[in-house]
């Protein structure tokens, strides 16, 4: 089974996408993540591809967003890290096939964009780009709406919940893991890890893409 590295891995929600695909997943954060389904390694992500990157047959890397986000608007004076660049600049030296996930508004050079009404079954729009070497198949986007309401959280902090055409949601603020998760395709994680998370059916499908090129290349 060809082995993915899973850089920046956060609580798994790409890994187990790329498990479901055919891959031997195994994950490094620089936090601790005790719900992570797979092998798993904490410390620097970057350093973590330098120095074992050659060992597995594709890497997938998830670098933080939130220097993208729109919600920096809201967040000025909080200087947030930007590590696509080098981590794009890690990959390449170590020359495996990869995948760089981040979100909409990141300088994403070329790839995919993805979002939840592209898979059936799921519940989420959450939009993310998939930066990739080698080709995908960009899926129809499927025209939808959001509403939002804000009501008051049981712990009695104001918590705002974005919807998109009827029940299914974009982003959440707060312990959302008993609606979000299963929105998601995710019954692992707790809120405030699905807060960072993608759906794995996102990477299960770049996945079986990534995992047919492994295999021409082989043949």
């Amino acid at each position: 089974m060809p082995r993915l590295l899973d850089a920046f891995c956060g609580a798994g929600g790409a890994g187990m996408g790329y498990s479901r695909a055919g891959f031997d997943v195994v994950g490094v954060d620089i936090k601790p993540q005790p719900r992570y389904p797979f092998e798993f390694h904490q410390g620097d992500a970057l350093a973590f591809i330098e120095e074992h990157g050659h060992e597995f047959d594709a890497i997938h890397a998830s670098p933080p967003c939130q220097a993208y986000s729109s919600l920096q608007a809201l967040h000025k004076h909080i200087e947030r890290a930007d590590l696509l660049g080098p981590t794009r600049d890690a990959l390449r030296r170590v020359g495996r096939p990869w995948a760089i996930e981040n979100v909409i508004g990141a300088p994403i050079e070329s790839g995919v964009y993805l979002c939840g009404t592209m898979f059936d079954g799921l519940r989420v729009y959450r939009h993310r780009w998939f930066e990739t070497p080698f080709l995908i198949f960009q899926p129809a986007h499927l025209k939808h709406t959001m509403r939002a309401y804000a009501h008051r959280a049981p712990d009695g902090r104001s918590r705002k919940e974005i919807y998109m055409d009827g029940d299914s949601f974009a982003s959440v603020t707060g312990n959302a893991g008993s609606y979000a998760g299963p929105g998601m395709g995710i019954d692992w994680m707790i809120g405030s890890e699905l807060s960072q998370a993608i759906p794995p059916a996102y990477t299960e499908f770049i996945g079986r893409q990534l995992l047919a090129s492994l295999l021409c290349e082989v043949g």
